[in-house]
């Protein structure tokens, strides 16, 4: 029976060994499938359980622990995947400690599903905040369709988010989202110009945030004392309070020139219990909260669950750029091209693809004052082939056609792919709890390794820079 079996492509794009009797499909294997030997590379395996095991991966809440390094005396380093740069690395890398050892960083990470909740940007954030400096878990989104343990922030039910990548919600023609994707309302949206009279016709509508710090995040995380508030599009007067234990602090009125801008929040301490009321008939549109230190590494999380990193460029150029005018990121993060990687269906879609996130990153950059640029490469990706778990066929010329595409454009790029030990890597992970049943996203766990990996490679190199 295996004789008469071909390869079939299904219509999910997946092929299936079988044969087609009529207008039915039964699987069957191929003769060379039948009797192939499955084997598992040892070598490999055994190099990354020494990496994996003797990393000093932390996940204590004490801030000096974040400063420990690993034992690099018991980890073969010419194994951890290191970053690959552009043309003059030395130059690269030179500016990128200067960035990083700056009074104040601010470090976007920008990223899919695999960083949501904090994931990986927590992990990374404590590390360089341990040894540059500074504290806070920089950017919160109003409205949190995820986890978030960074810290405790509370909206009214009144509050609904809506982001430039999402597509369950029709876009807004004004394409003003922000620095941060998407935005936050708390009234319907409404066209005064088309009604003059509108305004006199709603009623005062209340929302509030509330804001304290999360008891299970890292300890240098509960520490900020800066709050920024960042909003725009402001059509009707906007009255703004901002309460601290019941006690009133500030008492303002939103700037209204549809434009945007960031409300300032100093405290002397960490807040305990601050509250911030806002009462308008149209509600302005929020960008999100920024709780910061006074100094040192700030790193915000910006997740984007299902993108690929190709909606940049569709948003309002001159509002995202007034908001890096005011943030002022000395370093961007990108982590891309898993959601991409199941429909890739040949070399000509990955060249494709890359060359639109190249002119996505260039967009973004223009709008810094020459950031540091670091893309993080897509994992390893399970799919099944003829009952069999594989990796995606076209990740891996994926993964190399990015890191040229960024090399070639001035971006560092780390290989995740290659740091989880390449090829049919992710059962591996799945098999010692370090990934999810899914075989894509990383465990607790998981993430906390694959980020030290990253921590260290990027650590090794910043180090060795005399």
């Amino acid at each position: 029976m295996t004789f008469f079996s071909k390869n079939h492509q299904l219509p999910i794009g997946k092929f299936q060994e079988g044969f087609v009797v009529k207008k039915w499909f039964f699987k069957y294997p191929k003769t060379a499938s039948f009797f192939k030997q499955k084997e598992l590379d040892e070598n490999q395996i055994k190099s990354l359980d020494s990496i994996v095991y003797n990393l000093s991966v932390t996940d204590s809440n004490d801030a000096e622990d974040a400063k420990i390094i690993p034992i690099f005396t018991k980890i073969d380093t010419s194994k951890i995947e290191r970053l690959s740069y552009p043309k003059d690395a030395k130059a690269f890398i030179k500016q990128l400690k200067i960035n990083l050892q700056s009074p104040k960083c601010r470090i976007i990470h920008y990223g899919d599903s695999q960083i949501e909740g904090d994931r990986m940007s927590g992990y990374i954030r404590n590390r360089l905040q341990g040894y540059f400096g500074g504290s806070g878990p920089g950017f919160i989104p109003i409205v949190q369709v995820y986890q978030q343990i960074s810290a405790n922030i509370t909206p009214s039910p009144n509050w609904k988010r809506f982001a430039a990548f999402d597509p369950t919600h029709k876009r807004f023609s004004h394409q003003k989202y922000g620095a941060y994707t998407s935005l936050s309302r708390f009234t319907p949206v409404y066209d005064i110009e088309e009604d003059s009279l509108l305004l006199d016709k709603l009623e005062l509508t209340k929302a509030t945030i509330d804001i304290g710090v999360s008891q299970r995040s890292y300890a240098l995380l509960k520490n900020f004392t800066s709050i920024g508030l960042h909003y725009g599009n402001v059509q009707s007067p906007s009255a703004i309070q901002v309460n601290n234990d019941g006690v009133l602090m500030k008492s303002d009125t939103l700037i209204a020139d549809g434009n945007y801008h960031k409300y300032s929040i100093n405290l002397t301490s960490a807040p305990t219990n601050l509250r911030i009321e806002i009462d308008a008939k149209i509600s302005p549109d929020f960008y999100g909260l920024t709780l910061d230190g006074e100094k040192g590494i700030s790193l915000d999380n910006v997740a984007m669950r299902g993108a690929s990193g190709t909606v940049f460029a569709t948003m309002n150029s001159e509002n995202f750029s007034q908001m890096f005018q005011q943030l002022k990121p000395k370093v961007l993060i990108f982590q891309f091209g898993g959601n991409t990687v199941p429909y890739l269906k040949d070399s000509l879609s990955v060249i494709n693809y890359a060359g639109y996130l190249k002119s996505q990153l260039n967009w973004t950059h223009t709008k810094t004052d020459n950031a540091s640029i670091i893309f993080i490469g897509p994992s390893d990706m399970t799919t099944t082939e003829n009952g069999e778990l594989i990796t995606y066929k076209l990740l891996p010329y994926l993964n190399q056609v990015l890191k040229q595409t960024c090399n070639e454009n001035g971006i560092a790029y780390w290989s995740m792919f290659d740091a989880m030990g390449g090829k049919n890597s992710m059962k591996h992970w799945v098999d010692q709890k370090l990934a999810g049943s899914d075989y894509t996203h990383f465990s607790s766990s998981g993430t906390k390794v694959v980020s030290e990996l990253f921590f260290v490679a990027l650590y090794l190199d910043l180090m060795a820079l005399k």
